[in-house]
């Protein structure tokens, strides 16, 4: 795992890809609502649910209903590259080489991502807590926290999220054996495929109980039921109500294990050339 995380710790495309997450949430989570509230047409004092969700008690919510979509699709983008790049930089062979076995050398690099997904949580949490804190202060409200459990609920579900998302990159990156083909099949997926399987599922009841089942579904869900307004709902895009939080959790846990399982038995399975 050492080895992992001094490889993506020097690697300036891990710090994009963070610094690119960082400013879409508090772009899409602070920047444009509090803007919207400032200027919008409607009297400021008819707007104050809207600014309910841009105060420290609101973080929890405002972390977790951008996950489904932006967030998702940039863990994705990581796994796929970190895992993929491997074989066209030939440090999979080096690692591979070294390593006890091909599992351990795995497990290092899932490890690595590990810390990477629990870092980001963290900053985007520390991030949304300032940007909430210094809105507070300037409309003169309450700086009063949200509760330990509904904050630990939200951690818990995004590193839920993050960390399917970094899985499916991964496998992706190791089944494409290359980082370009595995983020353009993992864009298309979540991006078209999957909303478009959702689309269908309302008219054809066989097509939706299969999209019922989808990571992206879950994920959507598990926002949802965290507390973000689903986007059927003139809510946040990838934000669904299509399952309850338990199911959610447990189908992101079931994905995330399939993905590592079918990663590391292409990994064992296939030569690495």
């Amino acid at each position: 795992m050492n080895a992992e995380l001094l490889r993506l710790r020097k690697w300036p495309v891990l710090w994009v890809l963070l610094g690119v997450g960082l400013a879409l949430d508090l772009l899409f989570g602070y920047v444009f609502d509090y803007l919207s509230y400032r200027t919008g047409s409607r009297p400021v004092s008819e707007d104050g649910p809207l600014l309910a969700g841009l105060l420290p008690a609101g973080v929890p919510v405002t972390t977790v209903e951008g996950m489904p979509m932006f967030g998702g699709a940039i863990l994705l983008i990581l796994g796929a590259l970190a895992a993929g790049s491997g074989y066209g930089w030939g440090t999979w062979k080096t690692v591979l080489t070294v390593a006890p076995s091909r599992l351990s050398a795995l497990r290092g690099l899932l490890a690595a991502l590990g810390v990477v997904v629990a870092g980001l949580v963290t900053a985007m949490f520390t991030a949304n807590f300032a940007a909430a804190t210094l809105i507070a202060a300037a409309e003169s409200r309450s700086l009063a926290p949200p509760g330990f459990a509904d904050l630990a609920r939200a951690a818990g579900g995004a590193l839920l999220m993050h960390g399917m998302w970094a899985a499916c990159g991964v496998l992706l990156g190791i089944l494409a054996r290359g980082p370009a083909l595995a983020v353009g099949l993992g864009m298309v997926w979540t991006l078209a495929v999957e909303n478009l399987l959702r689309g269908t599922g309302n008219v054809l009841a066989p097509v939706g109980a299969v999209a019922d089942l989808l990571p992206g579904t879950a994920a959507g869900s598990l926002a949802g039921a965290l507390g973000a307004t689903p986007f059927t709902d003139n809510g946040t895009p990838g934000v669904l109500s299509t399952l309850d939080g338990g199911p959610a959790a447990l189908l992101l846990a079931a994905w995330t294990v399939l993905f590592v399982v079918s990663a590391g038995v292409l990994l064992t399975r296939r030569d690495v050339t």
